[in-house]
């Protein structure tokens, strides 16, 4: 797969990502009023968005034919 993440939007996904894992972990720990199944979902985001952004590949945008790079 061609990396298809540009610097922006790879910035975009970091934020997004940290924010998003900060939140599932204080939903976790009971800090924030956000409930187990959310709480998981969004932990799911965030390694996603990471993954995403740390490697400059995102499977979606391959295929949709999208490129921000």
């Amino acid at each position: 797969m061609e990396a298809n993440v540009g610097s922006t939007d790879k910035l975009a996904r970091i934020v997004v990502g940290a924010v998003a894992g900060t939140v599932s972990l204080a939903g976790l720990a009971d800090a924030v009023a956000v409930q187990g199944v959310v709480s998981l979902v969004l932990g799911v985001v965030a390694i996603l968005m990471l993954g995403t952004a740390f490697t400059s590949k995102c499977a979606l945008y391959s295929a949709l034919g999208v490129s921000t790079r």
